[in-house]
Formats: structure tokens, sequence, C-alpha cells
């Protein structure tokens, strides 16, 4: 099953989307809730090419690292990924009120699906804060 989330975010495509796939600023904005963030960041944004971003809650109980391979880019335009044996979808689109930026992925079997749509939403939402406060 695909969840999807989106956002409208109020900025210029080239920010939006480089701001989605700069390490820089992956560390800035990936994360669901305030205790939690990503350490560190790479991306070979290319088909073929990995990325990774270690998660860690902000008190070191837990970490993770969130890591795959693209299958297909096209510039200011798609993002897809394959993670965990699952795929995901970024779709970037230009609208009068901004670029809606809208993400579907396979669910996992560990978490319920609205606390998955939450987490992702979550982390989109904090996206569009950090993309908008540089605008």
């Amino acid at each position: 099953m695909n969840i999807e989330v989106s956002t409208t975010v109020r900025a210029p495509m080239d920010l939006v989307w480089s701001a989605y796939s700069n390490p820089a600023d992956i560390v800035q904005w990936n994360a669901a809730s305030d205790d939690w963030h990503t350490t560190k960041s790479s991306v070979d944004l290319r088909p073929g090419g990995a990325f990774s971003s270690r998660m860690e809650a902000k008190d070191g109980s837990f970490g993770f690292d969130f890591e795959g391979v693209y299958t297909a880019v096209v510039i200011n335009s798609l993002i897809e990924y394959e993670f965990g044996g699952r795929t995901a979808r970024v779709d970037f689109v230009d609208e009068p009120q901004g670029v809606r930026v809208s993400v579907s992925f396979e669910a996992e079997g560990t978490h319920l699906l609205e606390q998955q749509r939450d987490g992702w939403q979550a982390i989109l939402d904090r996206f569009k804060r950090h993309v908008e406060a540089k605008a």
C-alpha cells in the first residue's frame, strides 16, 4: 500500500529542489519532531547513486541510517528511489502559489499507516518551513 503526503512551498523551484537534494540542507530539516535530528547526510543524485541520512534521537537513545539508491531523477521535477526493499517517489510541480511537493512511499508493516503518514508529513512540513525561511 502506498501513502502520500504533500505540501506547497512558497519559494522558487530552484531553491526547493536544492534544499531537498543538498546534504547541508537535509541535516537542517530532516526530522519528524524536535527531539530527533539528522546528524549527517550524503547524496549522489543520479540514477544508481546512493543516499544516506543518519537520524538520531537527540538524547542519544536511538539512531538509524535512512539509506537507499536513486532509480530516477528529473531535475526540478522527479526523484524516485528504493530504500529498505521499498520504493518512494517525490514530485515537484510549479503552481501559482508555489511548488507542490508530493511524496508517495510504500508503507511498511511495523507501524500503523497513520503513524507513517504523520511522520513523513511532519518531515515534509519541516522542509517547507526550512525552505520558506531561506526564500
